[in-house]
């Protein structure tokens, strides 16, 4: 048995826990930070956030936008700025003006008003402030500064107008034309792009089969739903928003949030169940979308979290004839009740190993076990049982001898910290064999300034069951044009580690090989019955294909080697 005290004491010496500056770009809720730029040697960049930070149309008459400038090096705040702010929805220019602040942190109160019957929208914004003496046009207001608990009596300008009052991603494009101080303009204009989401409600009311009316709610994040549809044939949900798929557009937007709530009184969509997502055609990765049955006792949320990444990938696999297409089209299927197995536990502080206010929730459907992948599904909760929004974690797992199976700590190393805007996060683990198996979860805090909160350190035993007798997983084919698609690196390290032996990764490379996910030039089938023992070199082929240390070809030349020695029989 695993004593507590002891886990959280081997948990710290597993971790590394850094101190956190944010100095990398990153989207939040409510909140970006652009990409630095390297300037009279520091690297800055501006951060955009908006208080409150989760904004729903209509349920809010002022959101106050701050901006900072800062050297990302330092996490120093530059002084005496001068801003060039415009904000943009949808391709349409809503605001611009300039704006200075003394200490390089610019709040900004917004005021949205709908109904603005010009055709440009810019024209309907109006600004309050005055103009600084030294930074002409650039708007200021004296008084008392601004900091995140002073925001209703401290001196900020105003933009009054059709801003935050519709649904959607806003660009908010930054331009810093002056620092240090107020005449000193910079000889480069330092250009930024950021982006916040503010959401809106649509309702639907739909007819089932059996004729019951069924209302769904699409929150959306990005711009309007249109063409709601429901099919009663396998009770899915379909409809269109506008999207630029150009790859230059593509490449700033950092995530796609929809929300669809059914009520879970229509037992397709109940708590328990499982989805499957599509957009423009193409299944979404399983992490992207994210089931939620805590936030409300009778509603089901499903999230569509479509990140820059899988919207890359979306956009490659559809070629370039989708880079002109304006439109993105969702749609999501409810599939069978999942077998779920769950355990749950609270975390504790790193200094005196005392509770925190977060409780995490591992669950994963009892159909997957040893000898393959695992979606193992991390929920976050605060002491409220909310779900705790904007974590960010990394987890380690080890076998019952404390061997490492698996660690991860996201993508980027300056920025620590696996992303879960919702406080719901689905990571596949490679588990090779049953028993126990244990999961160290570190939660380094929530939002881009990793806010200490609710961090901590804990731990879950779990017991795996026998799994598929093959071990290489294998995603749905893709219309990609490789020779060898990237994950299939996993796999070969496993094998050349001795996570997989010898019968499974064969298996699993003839079933690649098979069904045309993995493509080699054609080779003469040897006469070999299989039984072969595999070379030595070729295990050491595939650990240094897997590492990056030898190129393509010299790993499918190994795997042309076992079918012309008869070691691995492909049925034509």
């Amino acid at each position: 048995m695993y004593h507590k005290f002891g886990l959280f004491i081997t948990i710290i010496g597993i971790f590394t826990i850094p101190a956190l500056i944010p100095d990398a770009f990153g989207h939040g809720l409510g909140g970006d930070q652009a990409p630095p730029i390297s300037f009279e040697g520091m690297e800055v960049t501006v951060r955009t956030d908006l208080t409150p930070s989760d904004i729903t149309v209509e349920d809010i008459d002022d959101v106050n936008m701050k901006v900072r400038f800062f050297d990302t090096l330092t996490d120093t705040t530059l002084e005496k700025v001068t801003y060039r702010i415009e904000i943009w929805r949808s391709g349409d220019l809503l605001a611009r003006n300039l704006f200075y602040d003394l200490d390089g942190r610019l709040d900004v109160e917004i005021r949205p008003e709908a109904n603005c019957n010009e055709a440009d929208l810019w024209k309907c914004s109006v600004y309050g402030g005055s103009e600084h003496v030294t930074a002409p046009g650039a708007l200021f207001v004296f008084g008392e500064d601004c900091n995140d608990d002073n925001l209703e009596i401290c001196a900020r300008p105003t933009i009054t107008g059709p801003i935050f009052e519709k649904g959607g991603l806003y660009n908010i494009r930054i331009d810093i034309e002056g620092a240090t101080s107020p005449k000193t303009l910079l000889p480069i204009l330092l250009s930024y792009d950021t982006f916040v989401s503010v959401a809106q409600e649509q309702n639907f009311l739909v007819q089932t089969a059996s004729a019951e009316e069924l209302p769904i709610i699409v929150k959306t994040y990005y711009d309007d739903v249109e063409n709601f549809q429901f099919d009663t044939s396998d009770n899915s949900i379909n409809f269109d928003m506008a999207f630029d798929w150009s790859p230059d557009y593509v490449d700033l937007v950092q995530v796609v949030h929809e929300e669809v709530r059914v009520p879970k009184s229509f037992v397709p969509y109940a708590e328990g169940k499982q989805f499957k997502g599509y957009v423009n055609g193409i299944e979404v990765d399983q992490r992207a979308l994210l089931n939620d049955p805590y936030s409300y006792d009778d509603t089901n949320v499903v999230h569509f979290l479509i990140t820059n990444a899988e919207l890359t990938r979306i956009n490659e696999e559809l070629g370039p004839e989708n880079f002109d297409s304006k439109n993105m089209n969702l749609k999501l299927v409810p599939l069978d009740e999942a077998s779920k197995s769950s355990t749950e536990f609270y975390l504790v502080d790193t200094t005196n190993f005392e509770e925190v206010a977060t409780t995490v929730n591992i669950s994963w459907d009892g159909k997957y076990g040893a000898n393959g992948e695992i979606p193992f599904e991390f929920t976050f909760f605060k002491e409220d049982r909310q779900l705790l929004r904007d974590v960010r974690y990394s987890y380690i797992a080890l076998d019952e001898n404390n061997n490492e199976i698996a660690r991860y700590d996201g993508d980027d190393p300056n920025n620590p910290g696996i992303f879960a805007t919702e406080g719901i996060d689905i990571q596949r683990i490679f588990v090779p064999s049953e028993g126990q198996m244990r999961i160290d979860i570190l939660v380094y805090g929530t939002g881009l300034d990793y806010d200490p909160t609710y961090s901590g350190i804990g731990s879950a035993i779990i017991e795996i069951g026998p799994g598929a007798p093959s071990s290489i997983v294998t995603p749905p084919p893709t219309t990609e044009e490789k020779s060898i698609p990237n994950w299939i690196k996993n796999n070969a390290e496993w094998w050349a580690d001795g996570a997989i032996d010898d019968a499974s990764f064969v298996q699993g490379i003839q079933f690649l090989i098979e069904e045309d996910i993995l493509r080699i030039p054609p080779t003469t089938q040897g006469s070999g019955d299989g039984s072969n023992e595999i070379p030595g070199w070729i295990k050491n082929n595939a650990g240094w294909w897997a590492e990056g240390s030898i190129d393509d070809d010299s790993f499918i030349q190994g795997i042309q080697f076992l079918i012309k020695e008869g070691i691995m029989r492909i049925q034509s």
